[in-house]
């Protein structure tokens, strides 16, 4: 039997953690990206941080793959001399109200094997001076790193192993027999045995250009940042989350030291326009239409009206960022804030108007669609790797 061929779709870290895995494993691989560079979107976009997975439900693919990825992702950091640092993570109980929920969430933490550890606001001033709050939970493995680092370094260990990188280059049409799957793109065409998609923000739309239907739709959810100002970065150390609220889809507003050592504040979470909508002016009438057309997110949209009011407020005003934060770090200001960049999040939502929770991972013959994941896929691209890695060798229709 002769060397398998896979096509991946997708040059995030996802797609770049699976070709430097399968060409370090005997396959022959050619990935294929339409940016000019490698994690151009959500990759390149996010606030570097090395989860330790408190919050996932107990036995997903996110609480196991998160755990063991925060070990994985540390010790690639580490081998290969990439920048990156373990700061723990102050999750930080801000009423009476939130502490039930700080209590239930250090029990799910624990049950996850996740080391953390709820402490009194006196000893949490000793990691963050400036803290306000009344319960603290402190995870202790939670780093921070630059992911665009970590994504070339797959690039460099992937070609090295002989995989063809290609990027600038979009898919065009897909099609499968039982004889494999051919990939048009820009450039030309790709025939394989395996398909890989991981196109992201575009991941449903990949899926359903090979025959599949998803039966999810990618939603684009635009997450605002905010920096410290150079003169106020001495008021947060490391990491300071809020207890998050389960009846919201996103954690909320935190701050997040990064390895460059500037602070980010947020991110908020608003509709995007458009798939790779940075700004409000970024808008793709053709995204707009398949987003709101699509059952699923109308039912989402009818529960969830007070909160994406509030998100989108918040987006506008730069003194409601201020006030949320200051739950957190009373000193904060509007004064203390400078606007910075933005994410966007692909988000997969049912047609039940549920968002998917799971990373979410569909396999045919000779396809496999990564159709869900969002935070922490980053933190858990090399254990996501190793997962389909197995799926390949260890075939089965889902």
């Amino acid at each position: 039997m002769g060397t398998t061929r896979v096509t991946i779709v997708g040059g995030g870290i996802l797609g770049l953690s699976l070709a430097h895995h399968l060409s370090s494993t005997g396959f022959a691989v050619t990935l294929l990206e339409k940016e000019p560079t490698w994690a151009a979107h959500q990759t390149g976009h996010n606030s570097g941080v090395i989860h330790a997975g408190p919050y996932y439900k107990p036995g997903s693919l996110k609480a196991r793959m998160c755990l063991a990825g925060n070990r994985s992702m540390t010790a690639f950091a580490r081998e290969h001399g990439i920048p990156y640092e373990t700061v723990g993570k102050l999750i930080v109980a801000t009423s009476e109200s939130e502490i039930p929920r700080l209590d239930a969430l250090a029990e799910r933490a624990t049950a996850n094997g996740v080391t953390c550890r709820l402490i009194s606001m006196e000893e949490a001033r000793e990691y963050e001076p400036h803290l306000g709050g009344l319960k603290v939970l402190r995870v202790e493995n939670t780093g921070i790193v630059d992911y665009r680092a970590v994504s070339a370094k797959f690039a460099e260990l992937a070609t090295a192993n002989g995989a063809n990188l290609v990027s600038g280059t979009r898919a065009r049409g897909i099609r499968s027999s039982d004889q494999g799957v051919t990939v048009e793109h820009d450039l030309g065409q790709e025939s394989s045995d395996l398909l890989i998609n991981a196109a992201g923000l575009h991941s449903d739309t990949v899926a359903r250009m090979a025959g599949i239907a998803p039966g999810v739709r990618i939603v684009p959810f635009r997450g605002e940042y905010y920096e410290l100002a150079p003169q106020s970065q001495n008021l947060v150390r490391g990491l300071i989350y809020p207890v998050p609220d389960p009846e919201m889809p996103f954690l909320g507003v935190h701050l997040t030291r990064m390895i460059d050592g500037t602070v980010h504040a947020g991110p908020n979470a608003v509709l995007a326009l458009a798939r790779e909508g940075y700004r409000w002016s970024d808008i793709s009438p053709r995204d707009v239409f398949g987003t709101v057309t699509f059952p699923g997110f109308l039912k989402l949209a009818a529960g969830n009206v007070r909160t994406g009011a509030q998100e989108v407020l918040r987006s506008f005003s730069k003194r409601r960022f201020a006030r949320d934060l200051a739950r957190l770090v009373p000193e904060i200001t509007p004064a203390d804030l400078v606007r910075s960049g933005a994410g966007v999040r692909a988000q997969a939502i049912g047609r039940d108007g549920k968002l998917i929770d799971d990373f979410s991972i569909h396999q045919t013959q000779n396809q496999i669609h990564i159709l869900n994941a969002p935070s922490p896929a980053a933190t858990s691209a090399l254990e996501i790797a190793r997962h389909i890695a197995q799926l390949v060798v260890s075939p089965r229709t889902r």
